[in-house]
């Protein structure tokens, strides 16, 4: 069965309810799809950005604080899927996956192990998940953010934004800001990885992107 590597970004826990709903989609899939969570930092990586800007720690000391942060939101997202979600810490317990259950992998343990990644606020959740698909040799990945993908501008300050449906590395990189991170599009380029961002606040949508129906759902990122 094919991976599906699949990075929720903790904006949705902004809003309780529509959490709830998507880990409940969530579980409902584990039956039809392999399904491995890569948790997003969201309030707990916020509350080191605060710590940064107040003592200007080191870049691999904040780098690390929100790895750490990711780890905390990958065991609240755990709950929620329970009892169909299984915390693993460790890439050779991510391929031995029960059927039935939602990966959640706590990543800490395993990029503190890793040089490759840069250490700096460039590289989010977004990359390390692109970073573990590539490590599980998967080309399914999946960012699930409280937008519904990149757009030509930002939309909440330019209401003429248009929402790419498909966009290329290089034209990603050429973009200073996006609803993901700098890092991600050098990531998906050097391993040939396709991603697909939705918006989690529409949980159905995510078995569309599963099956392949990707059309008008969000934006595609190809290499």
């Amino acid at each position: 069965m094919t991976v599906n590597v699949i990075k929720i970004g903790g904006s949705i826990s902004e809003k309780p309810e529509a959490l709830q709903a998507l880990c409940q989609r969530l579980c409902q899939l584990a039956g039809k799809y392999q399904i491995v969570v890569i948790p997003g930092g969201g309030k707990f990586a916020d509350t080191i950005r605060e710590a940064d800007k107040q003592f200007t720690l080191t870049a691999a000391t904040t780098h690390n604080m929100a790895v750490l942060a990711m780890d905390q939101y990958g065991l609240l997202l755990a709950d929620l899927i329970t009892p169909n979600s299984q915390i693993v810490d460790n890439l050779e317990e991510i391929k031995k996956g029960k059927t039935g259950k939602v990966t959640v992998f706590l990543p800490s343990k395993f990029i503190f192990l890793e040089e490759k990644l840069p250490k700096s606020w460039d590289v989010t959740s977004d990359s390390i998940a692109a970073y573990i698909a590539e490590k599980l040799e998967t080309k399914n990945l999946l960012l699930i953010k409280d937008v519904d993908g990149i757009f030509t501008d930002d939309p909440q300050q330019n209401k003429q934004a248009k929402l790419y449906e498909h966009i290329t590395t290089r034209e990603l990189l050429k973009m200073e800001k996006t609803c993901v991170d700098k890092h991600l599009p050098k990531i998906l380029k050097t391993n040939k990885i396709n991603c697909h961002i939705i918006n989690g606040f529409y949980p159905d949508k995510l078995e569309a992107v599963l099956k392949n129906k990707q059309a008008n759902i969000g934006t595609t990122i190809t290499t």
